[in-house]
């Protein structure tokens, strides 16, 4: 017989009720999200864009081309070139393009054409239930960290990496991501081994990689899809932010809770506001270290991930070995 996703999301949930040690004090409760299946030649991908809109289609020629050089099969969504102000299409039309490649069985991967603004105005008005009996992969960076969270809170694992509107085959700075991005998709290895920043903070811990872009994951606190911390590894990034609002969002995420049982914090790129000097007297790495005084996980900065050409894919909800010495640091996923 043939067990639905449903049935496997229960069992994961029996399997990971909680442990108690002879003090009948609770520890480690982690529920192991489900990889959807990995890509192989000839199955079909969508390319949509759920948030900020593109100009025309030859934009994303290069996503194009290479899921083709997969050997995969590109559909698109109806509204993918509709245009509603900043947005791709109005949020009902939207929504309808999600929704369609949600609900299609035969639709192995969801691949976001871009980033900007928009998911967080149609998420509540989208149904996840065909998706849960027939996972798929969801890709993207940026605004789609608020599809991420939710898919995270269902049970799945998800993508960070790039988008098609990024996408240069002809930069040869954005090899090593699109070699990742492949990697992560058709269920090869991923580990990645980086020259330590000055800042990093030794240590070594096993815990599941959550995150994305900082403003995001900070809109989100306090809502049904707001990070649950406890023995995650949280990877952030974000773009033109200035340095007093960064240091803003990390004492909220203190303030939430975030680190308090987190196991690890890997900051990738941070491209700050255009002419941001230092009159707020911190840099970005000293923002963060003071944002988790009083905490001992190890820290990594300078990770090649997020509005950058070499944005190295991440499988969010993944567990990951992050061990980090002096000279070096080492990502391995499980």
């Amino acid at each position: 017989m043939k067990f639905s996703f449903r049935i496997l999301l229960l069992i994961t949930v029996f399997i990971s009720i909680p442990l108690f040690s002879q003090n009948d004090t609770e520890i480690a409760i982690t529920r192991d999200l489900v990889k959807p299946a990995n890509l192989k030649k000839g199955d079909t991908i969508i390319i949509l864009s759920p948030a900020g809109r593109i100009k025309d289609k030859t934009s994303i020629d290069a996503g194009i081309e290479l899921a083709n050089h997969w050997g995969l099969v590109v559909f698109f969504g109806n509204h993918m070139l509709s245009q509603d102000n900043t947005f791709a299409g109005t949020d009902k039309q939207r929504t309808e393009d999600l929704q369609k490649a949600l609900d299609d069985p035969s639709i192995k991967a969801i691949w976001s054409a871009r980033g900007g603004y928009g998911v967080v105005r149609i998420i509540d008005e989208l149904d996840f239930t065909k998706f849960v009996d027939n996972p798929k992969w969801i890709i993207g960076y940026s605004d789609i960290t608020v599809l991420h969270n939710k898919v995270h809170e269902l049970g799945f694992q998800t993508i960070h990496g790039q988008m098609p509107l990024t996408l240069d085959l002809k930069d040869s700075t954005q090899n090593a991501s699109i070699i990742s991005l492949y990697k992560a998709l058709f269920g090869k290895k991923l580990t990645y081994k980086l020259t330590s920043s000055k800042y990093n903070r030794s240590g070594e811990s096993i815990g599941q990689l959550v995150g994305g872009n900082l403003s995001l994951v900070y809109s989100m606190l306090e809502s049904d899809i707001s990070l649950k911390m406890d023995n995650k590894i949280l990877f952030i990034e974000d773009v033109g932010e200035a340095l007093y609002h960064i240091d803003r969002m990390m004492i909220s995420l203190k303030r939430a809770g975030y680190f308090k049982n987190c196991k690890g914090l890997i900051v990738g790129d941070f491209r700050l506001k255009k002419n941001e000097g230092n009159g707020f007297g911190k840099t970005l790495e000293e923002i963060v270290l003071e944002a988790i005084e009083g905490t001992d996980f190890p820290v990594v900065f300078n990770f090649p991930a997020g509005h950058i050409d070499d944005n190295r894919a991440l499988i969010l909800g993944d567990y990951i070995e992050l061990k980090v010495t002096e000279k070096k640091a080492k990502i391995i996923f499980r």
